[in-house]
């Protein structure tokens, strides 16, 4: 899963999935990120964004993370390409946000 926002943090993920996980620096073509009230990346041409893919996640804890990132209100986890830190490309699950979360009025 590739993450940019408060899952960056090691501390914030082991408090939400309960351990810690392995991670590797990746980046994500062509999506600019930003923050409204909460951490998002859109589409944008041209730039790219730097994260983390976390490494080895199992069912539990993807529906930890999903509970964490308010799927579906806030963000919805889609597949998207990223790049890791050697330069292959990857597809990966990452959380693309909702109109609720780019207007910050969640």
């Amino acid at each position: 899963m590739f993450v940019y926002g408060s899952l960056l943090h090691p501390v914030r993920r082991a408090q939400i999935i309960g351990r810690r996980v392995e991670t590797v620096s990746a980046t994500i073509r062509n999506y600019q990120s930003g923050r409204a009230r909460y951490y998002f990346i859109r589409p944008h041409r041209g730039i790219s964004t730097p994260g983390l893919l976390l490494m080895n996640l199992t069912v539990e804890d993807f529906r930890l993370i999903d509970r964490y990132e308010e799927i579906p209100r806030l963000y919805t986890r889609e597949k998207v390409e990223v790049c890791n830190e050697v330069g292959q490309k990857m597809r990966c699950w990452a959380y693309l946000p909702t109109a609720l979360t780019l207007a910050g009025k969640a």
